[in-house]
Order: structure tokens, then sequence, then C-alpha cells
């Protein structure tokens, strides 16, 4: 079962670090980059890191894209 969930979070991030590649919309490829963030906590915590986990979910996934956000707003470009 934990090899399931190993394989499934590792595609899954392959799968949407490739959608953030080539996404033509800023804002789109942030939000997918913060899901790549949001699978990496998954492995950490499968492979019996919580600490880790947690300082990727609320640093890599939560602030840092929430900052990108914040200034793709501020460039005020089309996205």
């Amino acid at each position: 079962m934990i090899g399931f969930i190993i394989l499934s979070a590792f595609i899954g991030i392959i799968i949407v670090a490739f959608s953030a590649i080539i996404q033509t919309r800023l804002a789109d490829s942030i939000i997918l980059f913060m899901g790549v963030g949001l699978g990496s906590v998954v492995l950490f915590f499968v492979f019996g890191a919580p600490d880790v986990a947690l300082t990727e979910a609320v640093i890599g996934a939560g602030t840092s894209s929430l900052i990108f956000l914040m200034a793709l707003k501020h460039l005020k470009v089309e996205s």
C-alpha cells in the first residue's frame, strides 16, 4: 500500500511539474508549482520526515507561492 502511495505521488509530481512548464498563463503555472510542493509534502511524510513535510508545506508550497502570486499582481502583466 505504501508503495502505491509513493508511486502515485511521484508520478503526480512529474505530471504536475510538466504541466507547470507548458502553461502559457503565469498564474496557472504558479498554482501548479504549488501542487509540486504539496506532492513532495506527501513523499516527505511517507518517508518518515514529518518535520520536513511541515516545513515544505508552510514555506515551499504556501509562502513562496503566495509571494509569487503577489509579485505577479504587482507586475501588472497580462498573464
